[in-house]
């Protein structure tokens, strides 16, 4: 067989293929190393499946390899284009091998050329299938990782919690929201958590949803919920939309919803005797 008979031949020649479309992105002894096995399972896939399609259980095992290929290269920064270079550099090398065996006239070389062809172009789609599925893998772990970040809970005294919350609430978001928020009740033991949502844009039918989903889930933990940031503009829509906030008490600052925790905590916040002291002397 061509692949067995010119392996190294091909190999050494697929290597630079691939040095000159993609540069020095990957070292040439992991490129080397990638491209041996790849060939040795091609070649065992080849001998094992004469047909002109990839779906067969003997494609298995190069198209796993392809799959690790594409994963890795997603991660080190490859475009779809370099990724799938891997599998389209192999023409050249293996058509030139190919003209080299049969002669260009030949009705085998054109019967040779047209099953690499096929074999290698469903090769190479799939590698750039795998490599859209793991980039858009690694932006939805991105976002997750984001969103998190967005959402942190903030223990501002001792059985009070507050949440501040900045951008558009969805479905997605609520659930993190939830779950931080949960959490963070059980490890503090908190009595009283604040929703702030100053820095949400705007308040719909579905956000004011999400909001009453975070305040009941809080309430089973045995914590009371305070929304805070109720700007006159999102009043007036929360009214327009009849949406009931179950009897959630609601405040137009954070300030203000942190004094009304402070007395259902039964807590107080006051001016040191040293400060009343300096106060008075000034007067």
């Amino acid at each position: 067989m061509l692949l067995q008979k010119q392996e190294q031949t091909l190999l050494k020649q697929w290597v630079e293929e691939q040095e000159r479309l993609v540069g020095s992105k990957v070292s040439k002894a992991e490129l080397k190393a990638q491209c041996q096995d790849f060939l040795r399972l091609l070649t065992e896939s080849v001998s094992a499946d004469r047909t002109e399609s990839i779906q067969g259980v003997s494609w298995t095992a190069p198209k796993k390899m392809l799959g690790e290929v594409s994963r890795a290269r997603t991660l080190q920064g490859f475009s779809p284009t370099e990724t799938a270079t891997f599998i389209f550099s192999l023409k050249r090398p293996l058509f030139g091998l190919l003209r080299h065996e049969f002669g260009m006239k030949s009705q085998d070389f054109a019967d040779a050329v047209w099953h690499a062809t096929q074999i290698l172009d469903q090769l190479g789609l799939y590698t750039a299938e795998i490599f859209q599925r793991a980039r858009e893998e690694v932006i939805s772990r991105q976002q997750e990782d984001m969103l998190e970040l967005s959402t942190p809970v903030v223990k501002l005294w001792d059985g009070i919690l507050a949440l501040p919350m900045i951008g558009t609430l969805d479905s997605n978001r609520t659930q993190i929201v939830m779950e931080s928020l949960l959490q963070k009740i059980v490890e503090t033991e908190s009595e009283i958590a604040i929703i702030d949502i100053t820095g949400v844009p705007t308040v719909d039918t579905l956000v004011a949803q999400h909001l009453i989903k975070t305040v009941t889930a809080a309430r089973l933990m045995g914590a009371e919920c305070i929304i805070s940031g109720i700007r006159p503009q999102i009043a007036a829509t929360i009214v327009h939309l009849g949406v009931d906030l179950g009897g959630v008490a609601t405040k137009s600052t954070l300030a203000d919803a942190f004094k009304l925790a402070l007395t259902r905590t039964g807590k107080a916040v006051g001016k040191s005797s040293q400060a009343l002291v300096s106060r008075e002397m000034r007067m």
